[in-house]
């Protein structure tokens, strides 16, 4: 039984670093993230900022509220997300993966590829798709607190049964 225990112990340990996660993966939340010339990066998450792209990116790229540049000929190996961003990709520049842009526009350069599916809803009204479950149930709430005060209200009684 020890030598099945041990014999496990060494089997994770072993396995362990290939699921460790890469030290090349980046977030930031209100400052631009900039990938130079010559640099890799992993994964990019982004949050009201802009991604400048001038190396390549290995993995996802998602940004909530920014813009998404690609430097021409640069690629991003990964998916695009994006909600209320812009995409720009220069000439010649690849994504591996799909694009999928809501609230946002997708500006494609002439030699530009995107390998994999594009999906792309244009127009900011689609920033208030995701809060439509939160103003329907404010409404409800204000309705329900204006028939409340309005049966609790009393009216003033005015002389002889008149107005004024």
């Amino acid at each position: 039984m020890r030598r099945l225990l041990l014999a496990v112990a060494l089997l994770l340990s072993i396995t362990m670093p290939a699921f460790a996660r890469s030290t090349e993966d980046r977030a930031s939340v209100g400052n631009d993230i900039t990938v130079a010339e010559g640099e890799t990066a992993g994964d990019i998450a982004c949050m009201f900022c802009s991604v400048h792209i001038h190396g390549d990116v290995r993995g996802d790229v998602a940004v909530l509220f920014g813009r998404v540049e690609l430097d021409p000929g640069r690629s991003i190996s990964g998916d695009v997300a994006a909600l209320g961003a812009d995409l720009k990709l220069g000439p010649g520049a690849t994504v591996g993966g799909d694009i999928a842009i809501a609230a946002g526009d997708a500006n494609l350069a002439p030699g530009a590829m995107v390998h994999g599916s594009s999906m792309v809803l244009p127009g900011r009204i689609w920033l208030l798709l995701p809060f439509a479950p939160l103003l329907i149930l404010i409404g409800l709430i204000w309705l329900i607190v204006y028939i409340v005060r309005r049966n609790r209200y009393q009216f003033p009684a005015y002389p002889q049964g008149r107005g004024f």
